[in-house]
């Protein structure tokens, strides 16, 4: 992913069905209904994942993964993945 705005729109979208597939799997946690309610917990876990797939690119950029060709998509699905588990865990 060389190009910025091909990046930008692959780390949105690993975000977004990141954090969808996330709240259909694994719930609402606690904290997450007493935020945002039942209705919007599908946005929620969307943004939420967006954020995760963007800290995981760019630390994977950072650490150099990144070079290694699909090394950005990976870490952020890795850090979609983990930021949704700890905003689930969060009690």
């Amino acid at each position: 992913m060389r190009d910025p705005t091909t990046a930008f729109l692959v780390v949105l979208v690993i975000g977004i069905v990141a954090g969808l597939l996330f709240n259909h799997f694994a719930g609402q946690g606690w904290f997450s209904r007493r935020i945002t309610g039942s209705t919007n917990a599908m946005v929620t876990s969307a943004l939420v994942g967006v954020a995760g797939a963007f800290i995981g690119f760019h630390l994977a950029g950072i650490l150099k993964v990144a070079a290694a060709g699909y090394g950005g998509a990976i870490g952020a699905i890795i850090g979609a993945l983990v930021v949704l588990w700890v905003w689930r865990m969060i009690r």
